[in-house]
């Protein structure tokens, strides 16, 4: 298990989110009759992820993502998306906060390194892909 940051994801409210479930770990088998039978290896849903959409940030808040980025070591450390100080990953979902990203306890991990455009001077969009991590 990698180690968990303490680095506190950005605090700003996303414009558009994306989440994916994921699915329970499950195995399927066809024997030579072509009956199949499934095997559930776990209690929990595995491979969730969540995809954040920030426009039109001011450059000064698109940069703390770069940061956060670099404080967990890119893809390497897990850190958590249900604090106080960065509930806002959150923000916008009107339903139950843990029907969306997994309840408490989960950690996250960057999929793969921010990607900022800039849109205008000093203005950029960015979008950020994360993976739960059990």
């Amino acid at each position: 298990m990698t180690t968990l940051s303490n680095a506190s994801f950005p605090a700003v409210t996303p414009t558009a989110r994306g989440y994916n479930p994921g699915n329970w770990p499950v195995r399927s088998y066809v024997s030579q009759n072509g009956t199949e039978v499934r095997i559930l290896y776990g209690d929990t849903e595995t491979g969730t992820g969540l995809s954040l959409s920030y426009e039109n940030l001011p450059d000064a808040q698109a940069q703390l993502f770069l940061d956060h980025y670099r404080a967990v070591l890119g893809t390497y450390q897990n850190f958590r998306l249900n604090t106080p100080s960065n509930v806002n990953a959150k923000g916008g979902w009107e339903g139950d906060t843990n029907a969306i990203g997994k309840p408490r306890g989960t950690y996250w991990r960057y999929a793969s390194a921010p990607t900022i455009q800039q849109v205008g001077p000093g203005i950029s969009s960015v979008n950020v892909d994360l993976v739960a991590v059990l």
